[in-house]
């Protein structure tokens, strides 16, 4: 039982969560920073090259693993990829309190308040050097 248990959280370890208060939960838990995504899965370019160049890399999952908590505000476009009405409306609420702009791709760190740390989106820059990017919002 305790092996499937373990296996279970690694695999949420490398997910990234769509609900904030549980993302706050597991960041106050684990003392580690949100990263926090507003993307366009769907329809926006620069987001789909962040997804491909930097979430997707193996670097990043791994660093990610163990020093944030990865928390994705999507808003896809095409009906096929349409969100459930109470999950659109979550990440409505989380786009008015944090990214009032619309900008997308946008990337928030925030602590386990949901405080803002720091921002920035879309770099062409390596995942190490994102990883760096972001750490530097948590000092």
């Amino acid at each position: 039982m305790l092996l499937i248990i373990a296996s279970v959280v690694s695999v949420q370890a490398q997910n990234w969560l769509t609900d904030f208060d549980k993302a706050k939960a597991v960041a106050k838990a684990e003392d580690k920073p949100i990263v926090l995504v507003f993307q366009g899965s769907d329809w926006c370019a620069p987001c789909i090259k962040l997804e491909k160049e930097i979430w997707s890399s193996a670097e990043f999952k791994e660093y990610s693993k163990t020093h944030f908590v990865l928390l994705k505000a999507d808003f896809p476009r095409r009906k096929k990829n349409s969100l459930s009405d109470s999950q659109a409306q979550h990440n409505a609420q989380l786009a008015e309190t944090y990214n009032k702009r619309g900008l997308f791709p946008f990337v928030a760190m925030l602590d386990a308040e949901g405080n803002v740390l720091g921002e920035t989106g879309y770099k062409k820059i390596s995942p190490k050097e994102y990883i760096s990017l972001l750490e530097s919002f948590n000092h």
